[in-house]
């Protein structure tokens, strides 16, 4: 596999969106990126761009294609078959930039490589990053710059500290199930004595992991008097859960209805004090300083700011490639730190560095979560083959399997198509989602308690919400030729009661993919293996028709409006096609791929045993 330079990965698969469109048209999926405007609202010079994605300067000339493409998009198209071997040119070279001399040092080869130790790899010390098109490098930027009034914090070290003891708290609490039932007596008095009880708890561990700090929380004050001190360990846990939403799955509910029931006139003017605060953001933590306001937000006017906050990817590099790409992108935050920290009163070089690090786990995030829903639309342009259409057919019909729905296999391949697409614009605003989401739960509006049909549930409306996915829709119909399904969005009813129940849906769509993902990547290894081969080989003919069987199971199942409880939910709507999905995963013990699974590391869909 041909090697990438840092420029290629920046600009190829860097997460920091440049508003992609992943794919035109399903007879399209060769691209993963569409082209941008700049921010000045003008087109570049499509003759300067790649051919493939139109988005990415010219990097490589393949002779035999007889077209120019950048180093991403070259690497995607010709990584087998009979395009691997054709003849291209590079346009640029990959040679670290050596500050010791004026003399360029040679580089390995990769077999060399691959055979030093790391302490006997020579990265340059002084690495910069290659110059890059300034055209492509402002859109970077300018995209960085929209994104940071939603991107979280990181958490320091007192925060995390605190951070366990409110998983503690809230671990022992039985808030809901005293809260949220029928009962006789006054909601209001029940919902006062349970937040007292939670701050006492929290004041108690406290000073039972630090008898000082305790002391001067709790010593001749009351609750109110430590009102910043709880809304801050509250916003604290909302904080970590948009990064981690793995994390706290059976307590992050208690958490918001305490905070939701803070926010309650009735409730806020009994206790004097409520459980809300602002989400801590990138831009929210620059801005809070005025004094060193106007250098510190120059950092994401800054060029660098690309470089720094990268995804550093081992996929098809060598250790020594990765090892220069870290040194480049460590050199790149020394810089910035240095270059917009201040002694005076300012931010510390630390917190500078805080603030690019946050940035970097944003790109990491959507990385892992977008690449999958890119690799399932780039397959899924296979079954547009006649060949394959006529074998792995991926047609529906109402009734069988378990279907709601009735598609023929080119109506199926665009409803499937839609449906990917959707999941991916949703993924890459997934932090905005989650912005938008916190006003809407904790905006001090009441909500009824209602029999949903799926247990007793909060029903709150989520106006603004509610916005944004029609939004988002909006833009997932301008990428299809023609829509198919419905169109509803279920939000503040008894599909989706509040807004913590999208927020828990939609985190589940990588969950559903990644293992599918994986196992579909891994089959290849099984291949190596003569036992494994012949398992594969007896039972499926080779793998490729594996990988197929597989995947024409998924494109019709997990797309087939199946798994509500009842008649009238489920279906085709915008929710629906997630519910779906989700009942797909539930069977994936009874598939007779189902130990191809297991082979490859399967253990289940929420990262543990079980499904």
């Amino acid at each position: 596999m041909e090697s990438r330079t840092l420029k290629d990965i920046l600009d190829g698969d860097n997460d920091v969106e440049i508003e992609e469109a992943d794919v035109k048209q399903p007879g399209d999926l060769a691209h993963l990126d569409a082209t941008q405007e700049d921010a000045n609202g003008e087109q570049p010079n499509n003759s300067e761009l790649c051919a493939e994605c139109q988005d990415m300067r010219i990097e490589v000339v393949c002779n035999s294609c007889e077209e120019n493409f950048c180093g991403g998009c070259f690497n995607l198209i010709h990584n087998g078959g009979k395009r691997k071997t054709h003849d291209s040119i590079k346009l640029y070279s990959e040679q670290t930039p050596d500050t010791s001399n004026g003399d360029s040092k040679k580089q390995p080869t990769k077999d060399e490589d691959d055979n030093q130790d790391d302490e006997d790899t020579q990265v340059d010390g002084d690495a910069a990053p290659v110059p890059a098109e300034t055209s492509i490098n402002r859109r970077l930027v300018e995209s960085i710059k929209n994104q940071v009034k939603y991107i979280p914090l990181r958490l320091t070290a007192e925060e995390r500290h605190l951070l366990h003891l409110l998983e503690a708290a809230l671990s022992v609490s039985q808030y809901t199930d005293k809260v949220d039932i029928v009962s006789h007596t006054s909601k209001s008095k029940r919902i006062v004595s349970q937040l007292k009880e939670m701050c006492s708890v929290l004041a108690g561990l406290v000073v039972a992991s630090n008898l000082k700090s305790g002391q001067n929380l709790i010593e001749n004050k009351n609750f109110e008097d430590n009102a910043d001190w709880y809304k801050t360990v509250f916003e604290i846990g909302r904080r970590y859960k948009i990064m981690n939403p793995e994390r706290m799955r059976e307590n992050f509910g208690k958490l918001c209805y305490m905070v939701m029931d803070s926010r309650l006139p009735e409730i806020e003017s009994h206790m004097e004090f409520h459980l809300y605060k602002p989400i801590k953001t990138v831009y929210s933590y620059l801005s809070s300083r005025p004094e060193d306001q106007g250098k510190a937000l120059g950092l994401f006017d800054d060029e660098l700011i690309i470089y720094a906050t990268a995804e550093i990817s081992p996929v098809g590099k060598s250790r020594r490639e990765v090892q220069r790409d870290i040194k480049i992108k460590e050199n790149s935050i020394e810089k910035l730190s240095s270059k917009y920290s201040s002694f005076r009163g300012g931010f510390s070089k630390e917190e500078i560095r805080q603030v690019l690090y946050s940035i970097g786990d944003y790109n990491a995030y959507t990385h892992m979560n977008r690449k999958p829903i890119l690799r399932f639309i780039e397959r899924l342009n296979q079954f547009n083959e006649d060949d394959i259409k006529s074998q792995f057919s991926i047609g529906i019909q109402y009734g069988r399997s378990g279907a709601r729905l009735t598609h023929d296999h080119d109506r199926q391949f665009q409803y499937v198509y839609q449906s990917l697409t959707l999941w991916s614009i949703i993924q890459r605003e997934m932090i905005r989602l989650w912005s938008i989401a916190d006003d809407d739960m904790f905006d001090g509006r009441a909500y009824k308690l209602s029999f949903t049909g799926q247990g007793l549930h909060r029903v709150k409306a989520c106006p603004a919400l509610y916005k944004e996915m029609y939004r988002i829709v909006g833009e997932c119909k301008s990428r299809c030729s023609n829509w198919i399904g419905s169109s509803v969005v279920h939000l503040g009813d008894d599909a989706v009661p509040n807004a913590l129940h999208f927020l828990d849906k939609y985190t589940q769509v990588p969950n559903i993919l990644i293992p599918i993902d994986q196992c579909l990547l891994k089959i290849d290894e099984l291949n190596n293996d003569p036992f494994t081969k012949r398992y594969i080989q007896d039972q499926f003919g080779n793998s490729e028709k594996l990988k197929l069987s597989i995947l024409q199971d998924c494109y019709a199942h997990m797309f087939d409006g199946s798994g509500a409880d009842n008649f009238y939910m489920s279906g085709s709507c915008i929710d629906g096609r997630l519910t779906s999905a989700w009942n797909h995963t539930n069977q994936i013990a009874k598939k007779p791929y189902y130990n191809i699974f297991l082979l490859t590391g399967f253990i289940g869909f929420n990262g543990s045993d079980g499904f």
